[in-house]
């Protein structure tokens, strides 16, 4: 009986789905064919026609949720958010608690024609080299060589004596442990 139950529940919620990604789908035209109707007319077409006010010239504290609507088109949209943007002290102003606020590739900064001992892929190759030159120079080699060693035959080792393998120690079976028993219930009655 619940399979039965499970395929009817199933078939109402696809034709609910089905019903709903129509009425999506419908929205959708909708919405596309303001766009286009909306994108043939000027800024200032629009704006009377919504009755909303110039995006660059909004002041402080004026209300943009008019240009939030679905109706307006996504530039003016995008204009009146940026004024806000600018307006507003908290989103216009940083903290400077924001960790990588600063510019850190300021121009200021940089030395001009700066030259390291630093060579990409092969490190600081240079100066270990020069270092390397100074001692030899000063007498000190830097690795010294090993004297070849004089092949000296090893001795040979004696072997082992052989080594006796005990039998295998079976236990008697008076040795084994006894049997873990099992408990036993008795009902009088």
């Amino acid at each position: 009986m619940s399979a039965r139950q499970d395929f009817w529940s199933r078939r109402k919620a696809a034709v609910q789905a089905e019903a709903h990604a129509e009425q999506e789908a419908l929205t959708a035209q909708e919405i596309a064919a303001q766009q286009a109707e909306l994108e043939n007319k000027t800024d200032a077409e629009i704006l009377a026609e919504l009755d909303l006010p110039d995006p660059d010239l909004l002041q402080a504290g004026d209300d943009v949720s008019g240009f939030m609507a679905k109706a307006v088109p996504d530039r003016l949209r995008r204009r009146a958010l940026r004024r806000l943007w600018r307006l507003n002290p908290v989103l216009a102003n940083v903290d400077g608690l924001v960790d990588y606020g600063e510019d850190y590739t300021d121009a200021a900064c940089v030395v001009e024609n700066l030259q390291t001992a630093y060579q990409v892929g092969k490190g600081m190759l240079r100066h270990i080299e020069a270092l390397a030159e100074q001692t030899e120079a000063e007498g000190h080699p830097v690795e010294a060589e090993a004297e070849p060693a004089t092949e000296t035959p090893e001795p040979e080792a004696e072997p082992a004596p052989p080594v006796e393998v005990a039998d295998a120690i079976q236990p008697d079976e008076d040795e084994r442990p006894p049997a873990p028993r099992r408990m036993k219930f008795e009902f009088e009655g």
